[in-house]
């Protein structure tokens, strides 16, 4: 059996466009994106799922790489990837968001660490609330999940198809606009009754001139902070569980032209 170059050089492009995309969506998306990953595992991963779509891409179109349709062609495979990362890195964005509303709120806004995740600085409750989150992505499938959304994307939206469609641009700000309003919900109940507590502080201030607000009031908002997370914490998981799947219908029109 023997092949031609034109042939080749099908099967390569067949194989390089796609992979633009799974390797866009990989370095973009949430625990697949974490600098804690070698570089190394993520290049494998982008080749073995390259591998596993490849059926599916279909009909590879006939044009040069090198030409303006070529390049055409492997800026869509990125922009595609990039979105579909994006609308989920979002997702992960608003746990960060709540944990600084809530670590603001109980006056630990001074304790932050390093995040494994984009190598910057975070608050400690940040860090907690996207380690949770983490941990409902992975037990819900949500990584199979978006492995699946990724497949499907190459029957929906080719690689010789235009796209993605202009109202994804629209789509993605309003979505990374509900970053911080999700944020905000998501540390309503914490943020709540710390409201209380400091208004009921206020009120004891006045009746008693001579108490210690700053030492007592650190106290008892770290206290309640933390008695409220406790009971908060299990409707996390519902909470985060449906802002992801929206995340993912927000990936999925990404792939639609």
């Amino acid at each position: 059996m023997t092949f031609d170059l034109d042939q080749l050089s099908t099967w390569l492009l067949g194989f390089i466009w796609p992979f633009a995309r799974i390797g866009a969506m990989l370095s973009i998306s949430p625990l697949f994106g974490a600098r804690t990953l070698p570089m190394r595992v993520r290049l494998m991963l982008a080749l073995a799922l390259t591998w596993a779509v490849f059926p599916l891409v279909g009909q590879v179109p006939s044009v040069d790489p090198l030409s303006l349709a070529g390049v055409l062609i492997m800026v869509n495979q990125l922009l595609i990837g990039t979105a579909m990362g994006l609308a989920l890195q979002v997702a992960f964005a608003a746990l960060l968001v709540a944990g600084q509303v809530i670590g603001a709120s109980m006056g630990l806004g001074f304790a932050s660490v390093v995040d494994p995740q984009n190598g910057i600085q975070v608050p400690v409750i940040g860090q907690l609330y996207f380690l949770l989150g983490a941990l409902v992505f992975l037990a819900i499938d949500g990584h199979l999940a978006l492995i699946q959304v990724l497949a499907q994307s190459f029957v929906t939206l080719p690689l010789g198809a235009q796209g993605p469609a202009p109202v994804l641009l629209r789509d993605l700000a309003v979505w990374s606009g509900l970053m911080f309003s999700e944020g905000t919900r998501l540390a309503l109940p914490v943020v709540s009754v710390i409201l209380l507590a400091n208004l009921s502080l206020g009120v004891a201030t006045r009746a008693a001139p001579q108490l210690n607000v700053f030492a007592l009031g650190f106290s008892i908002t770290l206290l309640l902070g933390f008695v409220t997370m406790v009971y908060a914490l299990p409707n996390l998981g519902p909470l985060f569980q449906a802002l992801l799947g929206r995340a993912l219908e927000i990936a999925r029109l990404a792939a639609v032209p």
